[in-house]
């Protein structure tokens, strides 16, 4: 049985424009990696974190990846424990998931530890506990990605990989500014229309629907944000001329990636995407905003073992 683990946990995209809190995808390109360790002790500890910008909690009770792996001991009642270092390679409030990556990485890694390691998905539960000491909230759609891959509708207890065609590509650019996720969660408060819930499950159904089928021409009607984007594009600076720019050069959508303010757009392949960024990138510089691009597949793989 080995001792150490090293898991890799890619970016994601949450809410996805029309599945706030349970519809996201992976970004290849990007990530955090996790090395644990096991220890006799039973308990939780983690013994670095290299790469944020500022200092992240060592204390495992209010660290994501703390809480995860603590939930799992407690649930497969462990009489080890686990040592934890995490190498941060998503930006801090950024919209791709960086917190729920280094409780997704250290669960993958744990989960190789031991000697009968459970399925991807039984691992959900786990990360949701992670997840909430970030955001506040237990929802699955940044870690539903990193577990699976690809696009998932992530309910409170259910993960379902939802099938894309090959060539899709999704286009993500993030602009250098940290948008905390409880002050956009912040923006979401007050009361909504009737109508707009209506609207916005017509457009959950379409891309759902235009996912399974390949049918790229229900995506484009589908991939709007009519609830939770017009409240959270004034916190992101060149925002509206980001997603135009992502539009004008052929996105089936784009929207807020996650709490923001990274943008993203869904492409019918791979060279429209790489064509966009440029634009989008400029959008952002008129903003005063330095940003950096990547483009990935729309299935693009979730968590994996080093």
């Amino acid at each position: 049985m080995p001792r150490q683990a090293t898991a890799f946990a890619p970016a994601s995209a949450g809410n996805a424009a029309v599945g706030f809190d349970i519809l996201g995808f992976a970004l290849a390109g990007a990530g955090d990696t996790v090395t644990v360790r096991r220890i006799a002790e039973p308990e939780v500890r983690i013994r670095e974190i290299r790469g944020a910008p500022h200092p992240l909690p060592l204390e495992a009770p209010r660290n994501t990846a703390g809480v995860a792996l603590e939930a799992m001991r407690r649930a497969l009642q462990l009489p080890l424990g686990f040592e934890v270092e995490i190498d941060k390679g998503i930006a801090l409030g950024s919209g791709m998931g960086g917190s729920a990556a280094s409780c997704v990485g250290a669960l993958v890694a744990a989960n190789a530890l031991l000697d009968r390691p459970l399925p991807r998905h039984a691992l959900y539960p786990f990360a949701l506990e992670g997840e909430a000491v970030a955001s506040g909230g237990r929802h699955g759609d940044n870690i539903g990605p990193m577990l699976l891959g690809g696009l998932v509708l992530a309910t409170a207890d259910r993960l379902v990989r939802i099938p894309v065609p090959e060539e899709w590509h999704s286009l993500l650019v993030h602009p250098e500014a940290v948008l905390e996720t409880r002050r956009a969660r912040e923006a979401l408060a007050g009361s909504y229309e009737l109508s707009g819930f209506v609207a916005q499950s017509a457009n959950l159904a379409l891309v759902l629907a235009g996912c399974h089928a390949g049918d790229a021409t229900l995506v484009r009607a589908g991939l709007r944000d009519v609830l939770v984007e017009p409240r959270r594009a004034a916190l992101i600076p060149g925002f509206a001329a980001a997603k135009a720019a992502m539009l004008d050069g052929g996105a089936m959508g784009a929207s807020i990636s996650g709490a923001g303010p990274s943008v993203f757009g869904w492409f019918e392949n791979r060279a429209s995407a790489e064509a966009a960024a440029p634009a989008v990138q400029a959008a952002f510089a008129t903003a005063g905003l330095e940003s950096q691009a990547w483009v990935a597949p729309l299935d693009s793989p979730g968590a994996s073992l080093l």
